[in-house]
């Protein structure tokens, strides 16, 4: 199984584990799961290896979170985001 693919699995779980995390603002490792999945999204994305995921995913709008930074909770998604990119830069092919 190639990297990508395993990495892809583990957006869908992540993406299925926080559905729900902007309803539960009191559960920053929701936020920053989410995050995480989306960092890993882009540079999937970046390098052109998302393969099927778009059709089996409705993925969330690149820059959803913006700009936002005040709260904890955004702080966590944004920690996680930048987490997910470094992790997956870190093991995909250059």
């Amino acid at each position: 199984m190639k990297i990508s693919d395993k990495l892809v699995g583990i957006i869908i779980r992540l993406y299925n584990e926080t559905e729900t995390y902007r309803e539960d603002q009191s559960d920053a490792q929701l936020w920053y799961n989410r995050g995480y999945a989306n960092g890993v999204v882009a540079v999937l994305k970046e390098k052109d290896m998302l393969g099927d995921l778009e059709s089996i995913l409705t993925l969330d709008d690149a820059e959803i979170h913006k700009g936002e930074c005040f709260m904890e909770w955004e702080k966590a998604y944004h920690h996680g985001y930048e987490m997910g990119g470094n992790e997956a830069k870190e093991v995909l092919p250059a």
